[in-house]
């Protein structure tokens, strides 16, 4: 799957910090940069999908970080993320072609919803579906759909259900999905991943539908008669 990239430009850095592990832990990857000039080397050297930009910074504001991004990027997803929220700094930005204007503080979470809605179609490589008891589940719109009643998922969620939809009534090794969707099966992944499977299975109201623990070694999705 398409691991989704983002660069984090913002110089408070104890608060960025923070605010990239939170994105990260939602199954995106983040690079962090401390003002807009390393924001525009490192915006050269990843080629991000979307860029999270504080206005305020040392050396190279916001502003004319996008300014220069804009001059041969027009695809590029600009958040502005800032504590500047006149009516005039508002219009500038959105003249510099920014996609959003967030102004601080906001919630983590009210972010997060922001960034999965842009990149809902781009959880996986191609328009999947999977008809999973009577439930319908849409990977590339992060979705399940049951009786008329559509849930959305993380793009995390949907990676790891994905994976146990491909191998229904199938063991799915808990080590697999940890490599493959955190990258390594370090203690602290495997505890979001006890959390990620609980918010799914509050998410499936098909009774046909379950997803089977098997002690210390991974989860079977299983679809009843």
């Amino acid at each position: 799957m398409k691991k989704i990239r983002i660069l984090l430009v913002d110089d408070d850095v104890r608060n960025s910090l923070l605010l990239k592990r939170f994105i990260e832990a939602e199954g995106y990857e983040v690079v962090y940069a401390s003002n807009g000039r390393i924001g525009l080397e490192m915006y050269r050297e990843t080629h991000p999908d979307l860029i999270l930009l504080d206005i305020n910074m040392p050396e190279l504001d916001g502003f004319e970080t996008a300014r220069v991004i804009r001059q041969s990027d027009k695809k590029v997803i600009i958040f502005f993320l800032t504590d500047r929220t006149d009516k005039v700094d508002r219009l500038h930005g959105f003249s510099l072609k920014g996609n959003d204007y967030i102004p601080k503080p906001f919630y983590p979470e009210e972010l997060i919803a922001k960034i999965n809605e842009r990149f809902e179609s781009m959880t996986v490589r191609e328009e999947t579906e999977y008809q999973l008891g009577d439930t319908l589940f849409r990977p590339n719109l992060s979705s399940l759909t049951y009786k008329g009643e559509t849930h959305s998922l993380s793009v995390r969620q949907a990676e790891i259900l994905q994976m146990l939809a491909e191998n229904v009534g199938q063991p799915v090794e808990r080590d697999r999905i940890l490599e493959n969707i955190w990258g390594d099966a370090s203690y602290s992944n495997s505890l979001a991943l006890n959390v990620q499977i609980t918010y799914i299975r509050r998410l499936l109201d098909d009774p046909r539908l379950s997803i089977i623990s098997i002690k210390k070694k991974g989860y079977i999705l299983s679809v009843s008669q």
